[in-house]
């Protein structure tokens, strides 16, 4: 098992932040706020799962071909492989928690498919 976080760890991005909230022997909790009209990049994961729940404003998620509208207090579920996004298309910032369970927890578990900022 691998984790590289600590209670918090934080970082900016191009379509906002992340803070470590918690973290556990498999898994991490993560507050991500998305800033308004961004979004992350479609991406998967090797060794993780995530379950997105919806803490403040209006989201578009993204899992595999389905894009669908997430509100306050809704949740997502994310597998291992599957290819998932989440873009704030409103005018607020959008924030949510993200809790990551699995083998391998670190930044180096993203296979990134398509990014608005140029990463690889």
């Amino acid at each position: 098992m691998s984790i590289s976080y600590q209670v918090g760890d934080s970082d900016t991005r191009p379509w906002g932040t992340w803070e470590v909230l918690a973290v556990g022997d498999n898994y991490i909790v993560k507050r991500i706020q998305v800033l308004p009209h961004k979004k992350l990049s479609l991406q998967s994961h090797h060794f993780r799962s995530e379950h997105w729940v919806m803490v403040d404003g209006i989201g578009q998620v993204t899992l595999d071909e389905t894009v669908r509208e997430v509100h306050t207090n809704e949740s997502v579920y994310i597998e291992k492989e599957q290819k998932h996004r989440m873009e704030n298309a409103s005018d607020n910032p959008l924030t949510f928690i993200e809790v990551q369970a699995g083998e391998t927890l670190d930044e180096s578990d993203i296979v990134r498919y398509q990014d608005d900022y140029g990463r690889s």
